[in-house]
C-alpha cells in the first residue's frame, strides 16, 4: 500500500478527541490528491485531532500530527525547505520519515532519537488521500470501477456537513426520502415510489442490499427520466457505496428499453468531530453519450446540498444505534441494519 512508516511514539495530543479504536484503526479520506501541492503545509482536522499534510518532491503525501515535540508548536505555521518541514518556533527540521535533521541553535549536534515528528499511515487511492490514525485493521475499501476504462469517473465536493458522519452515511443509503428531499430529480413528491421489500446481508466487505427500484424523473446529468435499481453497500462505518442499474423510462416511470446502464458512487466522510464532517464523492458511469464532468458535478452539488440541509436538521445529532430510540419501518431496513452493524462493531464515538 506504499505506507509511510508510523512512529512508535505517541504525541501528548493523542489523548485529545476520539478514543474509539474502531475509528482510529480505520481509513478516512482527508482530501483529494490534487488538494496537496508540493512545498506547502496544509492543516487538517480529523476526529478532533489537528494534523498537517504535505507533499514531498517524490510525490508522496505525508500526514503528521500538527505538533513539534520540542516545545509543542504547531508545524502548520512552519514551512517546507528542501523537502523538510521547518518548525516555526526554533527552526527544527524534519525529513520525510519524520526524523529531525537539524537543530539550528546546535547545528553541530546530532538530534536526539526522540526528536521526531509523529507521522500517520497515508495512502493515495481513487484520487483521494486516506489516513489512519492508529494501526490499519484492513485495506482501503475497493472501488471496482476505478480501473475500468468503460466508466467515466468524476469527483464532486467537498461538502461540509454541520452534522454527524454516520447520519450522513445513513442518508446516502436511504431511498425512501427521494420524492421529498429530491423532488423532481430522484423522485416525484405527488406520486412517491412504493418501495418493495428488499434484503440486506453482511458480507466480507460490509453490508449489501438487494436492488431497490425507484423512478427518477431527472435520473442523471443527462436530464432523462430513468427507472433506477439501487444496490447499496456500507464498506466502512464512514464509507458508503451504491451501484445503480438504470433504464430509460417515459414520464410515467415505465421502462422504454431493455438496455441497462450503470452509475456508481463512492461516498466518503471525513469526521471532523462527532457532529461535523466533510463529504466527498466519486462517481463512475458507463452511459453513452457521456455527459460532461461539469454536468455530473452540478447535479451532485444540488443533490448533496439537499441532503445536507435535511441531515443537519436531524436530532439527536449523534446517531442512535440502539434501535428503540427511533422508529423503524421495513423500508428503512438498510439504515436499521447499518445502525446495528455500527453497534456490533463496538463503535462508541459519535453514537448514542
Amino acid at each position: 500500500m506504499n505506507l509511510i512508516a508510523v512512529s512508535a511514539q505517541q504525541p501528548l495530543t493523542a489523548g485529545d478527541g476520539c478514543q474509539d479504536p474502531v475509528l482510529l484503526n480505520d481509513w478516512h479520506v482527508i482530501g483529494y490528491a490534487d488538494d496537496f501541492a508540493e512545498g506547502t503545509i496544509y492543516p487538517v482536522r480529523l476526529l478532533e485531532r489537528e494534523l498537517i499534510a504535505w507533499r514531498s518532491s517524490d510525490g508522496q503525501v505525508h500526514v503528521w500530527e500538527d505538533l513539534c515535540i520540542h516545545r509543542g508548536a504547531r508545524l502548520s505555521k512552519g514551512w517546507i525547505k528542501d523537502d523538510k518541514v521547518v518548525c516555526p518556533y526554533h527552526g527544527w527540521q524534519y525529513n520525510g520519515e519524520g526524523g529531525c535533521t537539524l537543530m539550528p541553535a546546535a547545528p553541530d549536534e546530532t538530534p536526539m532519537k526522540k526528536a521526531r515528528a509523529f507521522p500517520y499511515a497515508a495512502v493515495q487511492r481513487y484520487g483521494f488521500v486516506w489516513v489512519c490514525l492508529g494501526t490499519p485493521a484492513s485495506d482501503i475499501p475497493q472501488f471496482p470501477e476505478w480501473k475500468d476504462e468503460r466508466f467515466m469517473k468524476v469527483h464532486s465536493g467537498p461538502y461540509p456537513y454541520a452534522a454527524n458522519g454516520f447520519r450522513a452515511v445513513e442518508n446516502f443509503i436511504d431511498a425512501s426520502h427521494f420524492p421529498f428531499v429530491h423532488a423532481g430529480l430522484n423522485g416525484v413528491m405527488d406520486n412517491p415510489d412504493r418501495l418493495e421489500p428488499y434484503t440486506v446481508e453482511e458480507t466480507d466487505t460490509g453490508l449489501k442490499s438487494s436492488e431497490v427500484r425507484v423512478f427518477q424523473p431527472w435520473g442523471d446529468a443527462r436530464g432523462q427520466p430513468l427507472v433506477a435499481f439501487y444496490t447499496y453497500h456500507t464498506f466502512r462505518p464512514l464509507v458508503g457505496y451504491f451501484s445503480k442499474r438504470t433504464q430509460a423510462a417515459d414520464a410515467q416511470g415505465l421502462p422504454v428499453t431493455d438496455h441497462s446502464d450503470t452509475f456508481t458512487t463512492l461516498f466518503t466522510v471525513q469526521p471532523l468531530d462527532a457532529t461535523h464532517s466533510i463529504v466527498r464523492v466519486l462517481a463512475a458511469l458507463d452511459v453513452n453519450p457521456r455527459p460532461t464532468a461539469e454536468a455530473v458535478r452540478e447535479r451532485a452539488d444540488v443533490v448533496f446540498a439537499q441532503d445536507r440541509d435535511i441531515v443537519e436538521s436531524q436530532r439527536p445529532e449523534r446517531i442512535p444505534v440502539e434501535l428503540r430510540y427511533e422508529l423503524h419501518h421495513r423500508t428503512d431496513l438498510m439504515g436499521q441494519r447499518y445502525r446495528t452493524w455500527l453497534r456490533n462493531k463496538g463503535i462508541t464515538y459519535g453514537v448514542i
